[in-house]
């Protein structure tokens, strides 16, 4: 069984590992119990096969094999909203990219080495530099209160669903921006740095592309098109920066394809394989289609559904092995607030068709995947301290960040926020958010404030639709703490110098909002319902600053995010 596609290609030499597991400077080493002298014994006697296996049986009995604990894993794999998910192994790691839309830098890289555990490496974008509107240039008719229209602004744009892959001794992604058109970048090393991107298919409407080398090294691009239409096939160059022709319709059926999107193409036994999701995002499940060319004709088969569990979308993902041959599958299943949330399946084969999950359906909890690891140690970024000389990766700014109205080295240990103008939260620069983990989660800022000048806002905010924060306003002289929602403040007490916020989110999606003077004795100030959708992103904590009138700054000294 040969598989293409970066399911589990050697990164040392480039090549997908075939029967043997390749790894630097040759075969796997052995997983045998017995010390190598004795592996290596052999006796030049008659009957010298029979000595071989008595020893070894004998071996056996002397130095046991210890059984590796069996580990198991619960879903979600990953409580937060890493959307549109795709992964691929390379070597004995596995890396995931998720869509970003209109946050930066965009197009974070995830790393695991079992597939249940995972840990931020970096973005493939440091900027969103595709449209003058990723820096907010308005003018605006958005405002705190409403979700559109969005002139001015690139709020559900930017980094759709993405691909990565590995080939020839580079990892490849691929994304597309509904505007802008089809963009890959490339990399030695996942964590970057990542080339600068490369407009693959210019113009608007084209969505989620995956690319494809076949066995001979012709190069394929596969896509879709903005409101779900139909998946279309082009040639494309062997360095994967252009496709040769316009494309060729490869599936439409409206009737049994529902919503067709975010394909993923693979090759197995001779059978070509596009994995997609139908059905839209709240409750679509997974289809997959099979054709002996990759040109078609294709046959479908859905193979992942709700079923009677209680995951209403559980689709649109990436499929990966372990060394071991074991299939997974890691999908989205959309949650409201929390966004669309990450889930691990197993898959197996019966007839050249992949049996995802618990016969057809998502399972909640199972067997850990085989990868030889177990790294309950990784996780998500989520604290920070701001000592660093870099923002931690969990930081992504709403659009492009203002670079000069932001700094780690104004006043070190602090994340100093300059504010500038602005009649909104949402249409102000400079929000800086990370994704909101679940089901429930405490975040925790403490602000200088002393900076502040006539007109200023700055807070701890759920940044969405609705944009619900608190934090401290500046009017005649005096800083209040404020609550805020909807673009409708509400003033409490006066405060000095320095404010604890708190934000505590529980999992019926409602938000908590407290203070402190002294940082241990909080008072309550407002709860406030969560956004169930907000521009295709779940609502995410963040930090911010902005005014009305005068020009001050804020010192964040540190957010800590905890998980009762």
């Amino acid at each position: 069984m040969t598989w293409k596609q970066s399911l589990f290609p050697s990164p040392f030499t480039g090549k997908v590992a075939r029967a043997k597991r390749v790894t630097e400077g040759g075969t796997q080493p052995s997983t045998s119990p017995l010390p190598s002298s004795l592996r290596a014994a052999t006796f030049p006697v008659n009957g010298e096969g029979m000595i071989v296996v008595l020893i070894a049986f004998i071996c056996l009995l002397a130095f046991p094999a210890t059984a590796r604990p069996q580990h198991t894993y619960t879903n979600p794999i990953l409580y937060a909203d890493y959307s549109d998910p795709d992964v691929i192994r390379a070597g004995k790691d596995y890396y995931l990219v998720a869509s970003t839309f209109h946050f930066s830098p965009g197009l974070p890289v995830l790393k695991s080495e079992d597939l249940v555990h995972w840990k931020i490496i970096g973005h493939v974008l440091p900027r969103l530099t595709f449209a003058p509107e990723y820096d907010l240039p308005g003018p605006f008719q958005i405002d705190d209160s409403k979700s559109k229209p969005v002139d001015g602004t690139k709020y559900a744009s930017g980094v759709w669903a993405p691909a990565i892959r590995f080939h020839d001794g580079l990892f490849y992604v691929y994304w597309p921006t509904p505007d802008e058109g089809i963009f890959m970048a490339t990399a030695k090393d996942p964590a970057g740095p990542w080339s600068a991107p490369i407009q693959v298919i210019a113009g608007p409407g084209y969505e989620d592309p995956c690319p494809f080398w076949d066995d001979d090294g012709q190069a394929w691009l596969v896509h879709g098109m903005k409101g779900a239409g139909p998946l279309i096939l082009h040639r494309m160059s062997p360095d994967g920066t252009r496709v040769y022709d316009s494309g060729t319709v490869i599936a439409r059926d409206p009737q049994n394809l529902p919503v067709l999107e975010g394909p993923k193409i693979y090759k197995r036994n001779g059978w070509y394989y596009i994995f997609a999701p139908i059905g839209g995002v709240d409750k679509g499940g997974e289809t997959v289609g099979r054709a002996r060319a990759i040109t078609g004709p294709w046959e479908w088969k859905t193979v992942l559904s709700k079923g009677a569990t209680e995951v209403q979308g559980p689709h649109q993902g990436g499929y990966v092995e372990t060394p071991s041959g074991q299939g997974w599958f890691i999908h989205f299943n959309s949650t409201g607030a929390f966004g669309r949330i990450d889930y691990l399946e197993p898959v197996t084969w019966q007839d050249d068709w992949p049996v995802m999950g618990d016969d057809g359906q998502p399972v909640a909890t199972h067997a850990a995947p085989d990868t030889g690891a177990w790294r309950p140690q990784d996780r998500l970024q989520a604290s920070d301290d701001f000592s660093g000389r870099t923002l931690g990766p969990q930081w992504e700014w709403n659009h492009n960040p203002d670079n000069s109205l932001w700094s780690l080295t104004a006043r070190p240990g602090f994340l100093r926020l300059t504010a500038g103008k602005a009649d909104h939260l949402v249409t102000a620069r400079n929000t800086l958010t990370q994704i909101l983990q679940g089901p429930e989660t405490i975040i925790t800022a403490r602000l200088d404030i002393s900076g502040l000048s006539e007109g200023q806002r700055a807070g701890l905010v759920l940044f969405g639709v609705q944009v619900p924060w608190i934090g401290v306003a500046r009017s005649g002289g005096i800083n209040h703490v404020v609550f805020a929602q909807g673009g409708v403040e509400t003033a409490g007490q006066e405060v000095g110098s320095g404010i604890t916020l708190r934000a505590h989110v529980t999992p019926d999606q409602t938000v908590h909002f407290s203070y402190s003077r002294d940082g241990r004795h909080f008072i309550a100030m407002a709860d406030a319902p969560l956004s169930k959708f907000s521009w295709w992103k779940g609502s995410r904590p963040g930090v911010f600053t902005y005014t009305t009138d005068q020009t001050g700054h804020v010192d964040v000294d540190w957010v800590h995010v905890t998980q009762p």
